[in-house]
């Protein structure tokens, strides 16, 4: 089996994904996509920002927006336990010649920001400022009704090495992608709060965020807000689904925000909170692989994500290439 044996005893502990930053061209578009369609809270705006949260959510952001020229994705941040982990996790990734710094964040408290071996930028911290309880208040349920965020996946150049990292830091597979000629991984999800994923790689040109994923209640709110963007001018920006993944077993769909990123809508997932839940293995050529129903994602969700502010991407080491929509 290609993924190494899970460090249960990892330097530092990470509790989850907590949020990401998008830099956006237009932030009203972006608030018209995010607020009134997906149906976030906004809980900050002004001064070409934009904080919302999921309805689950007690944190005071799971996406921040920042107008500016370029479109990019910042830091993937992540809450750790404590306060004694970010002074383990500054010392741990030090230790492994990556860059640490510490940053001020709006809502935050000590934030360290590093990155992974290969340019991923990362941002850990364990206080954000609590938000009251929104998740009993119905009449704020518009859209899909976003629960909370789920998952990032990120293109990697080599996910053999990105999962050996993030290993070692704790995260765990729960499955994976084998390329059957070279025996390479082809994608891993990997996770620290009991779901199939946190944190999950597809090879190709990278670092690149792919998506961002968001939970939602049932199936059905996927299909009510495909109803939703097919009748108020966002037809295009419907990319793949929905559908089923045979990866994870959830229930999906991929749109694109007004800038291009990648905003996953996913439920029906599986617990993985067993320290020795076993990985399941998948060949990159099995049809069901992507989609459970057998329906190949397009090329552009293999070819296109958000580039990373400040990194340049290199291409994959590995050339294997799944199936592919025509």
């Amino acid at each position: 089996m290609p993924v190494p044996a899970p460090n249960l005893y990892p330097p530092f502990n990470i509790v989850r994904l907590s949020h990401v930053d998008f830099v956006v061209s237009d932030l009203a578009a972006s608030r018209a996509f995010y607020v009134d369609t997906l149906g976030l809270q906004v809980t900050h705006e002004g001064d070409g920002t934009l904080c919302m949260r999921a309805m689950d959510e007690r944190g005071h952001h799971c996406i921040r927006l920042v107008e500016g020229k370029e479109p990019r994705a910042m830091a993937l941040s992540f809450k750790l336990y404590d306060e004694p982990d970010l002074d383990r996790a500054a010392e741990y990734l030090a230790g492994r010649g990556l860059p640490v710094a510490w940053v001020e964040r709006p809502n935050q408290g000590r934030t360290l920001a590093t990155r992974d071996p290969q340019g991923t930028p990362l941002e850990f911290y364990v206080r954000m400022d609590r938000l009251p309880p929104i998740h009993q208040q119905y009449a704020l349920y518009r859209g899909v009704k976003p629960l909370r965020i789920d998952h990032f996946n990120c293109f990697s150049p080599n996910v053999d090495e990105a999962v050996a990292f993030y290993n070692d830091i704790g995260f765990r597979v729960t499955e994976y992608t084998e390329d059957n000629e070279s025996k390479k991984l082809w994608a891993a999800w990997m996770h620290r709060k009991g779901g199939v994923h946190d944190m999950a790689f597809t090879n190709g040109l990278g670092p690149r965020l792919h998506h961002t994923a968001f939970w939602v209640p049932t199936p059905l709110n996927i299909i009510d807000l495909l109803d939703l963007m097919s009748t108020t001018g966002y037809l295009a920006n419907i990319e793949r689904g929905p559908g089923r993944h045979g990866i994870s077993n959830a229930f999906f769909l991929y749109i694109r925000d007004p800038d291009g990123h990648r905003i996953e809508i996913y439920c029906s997932d599986y617990q993985t909170v067993d320290p020795d839940h076993e990985p399941i293995h998948w060949d990159l050529k099995d049809p069901q692989r992507q989609t459970l129903w057998g329906a190949p994602a397009p090329r552009s969700w293999f070819e296109e994500g958000s580039l990373f502010e400040g990194i340049t991407p290199r291409p994959a080491d590995l050339s294997a290439q799944p199936i592919v929509a025509p």
